[in-house]
């Protein structure tokens, strides 16, 4: 029996991910609603890969690349990530990556398939809250509210007041886990304990 003649599973308890969800085929994107099915995505991979994912995928097949905004719009959760060491550990280059689809550089101008980058809150909410989520955290770690765990960074600039490019060069000033100051741009670095 196949998926869509039958009766559809879902995975919503369990919080199965597809980790580098990148390359799909359109119609499997509104399977992951569906299905209960996170895609977890890293927002340096379509910049780094932007350059060789038409060549590689074709024409049509890159239509379903890192198609980030087409999975959001189908109501799943879309945490984001890093992938370090496979690309930088600086989330900002990430936020920048999801909301402009360029490198570093700037290029290509307008974006690549600009129609799939995501809001500046969207992308915040994928590293914060959409992160804390599937690792079944929500509760404790995600976002600064009573009750939980106090892991703040702060940082150089508000980025929710700067341009796209601006964001690249904001920096961690401190880093506090469970409320107790682990790191401190100042030289105090403290084991986690």
């Amino acid at each position: 029996m196949t998926a869509s003649s039958g009766p559809v599973a879902q995975a919503n308890g369990s919080r199965l991910r597809i980790e580098h969800a990148q390359v799909l085929a359109p119609e499997d994107i509104p399977r992951f609603a569906r299905l209960g099915v996170i895609p977890s995505m890293q927002p340096t991979h379509c910049t780094s890969d932007m350059k060789s994912a038409e060549t590689r995928l074709g024409p049509q097949r890159v239509k379903g690349a890192y198609a980030w905004r087409s999975l959001l719009n189908t109501g799943v959760h879309l945490p984001l990530n890093s992938d370090f060491p496979g690309e930088t550990l600086n989330p900002f280059y990430g936020i920048y990556a999801a909301i402009t689809r360029q490198d570093p550089a700037g290029n290509p101008p307008g974006g690549w398939y600009p129609e799939q980058r995501l809001t500046l809150d969207e992308a915040l909410r994928g590293y914060t809250v959409e992160a804390a989520y599937v690792e079944f955290e929500e509760n404790a770690k995600g976002s600064i509210e009573k009750g939980k765990l106090a892991d703040v960074a702060v940082i150089s600039q508000d980025i929710t007041t700067l341009a796209p490019k601006q964001i690249l060069s904001v920096r961690v000033l401190k880093t506090f886990v469970g409320g107790k100051l682990v790191y401190d741009s100042n030289g105090t670095i403290n084991a986690v304990h």
